[in-house]
């Protein structure tokens, strides 16, 4: 996601991040207030601890890979990819290397088709944690019984209910009782 990104999701004016931003005209160096950085941590669910991993070199995470398990989105709702819990299992899945992340069981999902345009094009690939806390607006990966697979911005979860809105005006919003519903994991990260 990009800085200017990142800063709308939580709320911030988009320019809060970006590098123009860090220094006045005198030179002094000027960072964002620990309000700006409670809410981006807030609207992407880190914690504080994987925020300075990221930003400091010492930390021993910073520059490590890990394997994260591809599949095509199509291919998700056949059946053996994931476990009862919704975690990648079984076998058909590719790794791609991606900077390690807290979520063991993140996996990666490859965009087919048009359908979701403009958000997401043919060939990119998401990144999705199913440990993930998931709030109204979020970008999320469902799964239904019946094997359905979809992309979708979560619009409303209630204990009965789940309403999903379709990144492609084209398309119809979703609405689904939540029994209907195997699992909704939060998108993380998308290549674009």
């Amino acid at each position: 996601m990009s800085p200017s990104g990142l800063a709308k999701i939580a709320g911030l004016d988009p320019t809060t991040f970006n590098k123009s931003k860090r220094g006045t005209a005198s030179g002094k160096l000027r960072w964002p207030s620990t309000e700006s950085l409670a809410k981006v941590l807030s609207a992407t669910g880190a914690s504080l601890e994987d925020f300075v991993a990221l930003v400091t070199e010492t930390s021993g995470r910073a520059g490590r890979i890990r394997m994260v398990p591809l599949i095509g989105l199509a291919q998700a709702g056949t059946q053996g990819y994931f476990d009862d819990a919704g975690f990648p299992a079984g076998s058909g899945w590719e790794d791609i290397a991606f900077p390690d992340i807290a979520d063991e069981h993140c996996y990666a999902l490859e965009i087919t088709g048009e359908s979701m345009l403009p958000v997401y094009r043919d060939g990119d690939r998401i990144v999705v944690s199913p440990s993930g806390s998931l709030r109204r607006g979020d970008r999320v990966v469902v799964k239904t019984h019946g094997g359905e697979v979809m992309a979708k911005q979560l619009g409303r979860m209630t204990a009965q209910r789940i309403e999903l809105k379709s990144f492609n005006p084209q398309f119809e919003d979703r609405s689904f009782a939540l029994s209907e519903i195997a699992f909704v994991h939060r998108i993380i990260w998308a290549s674009q």
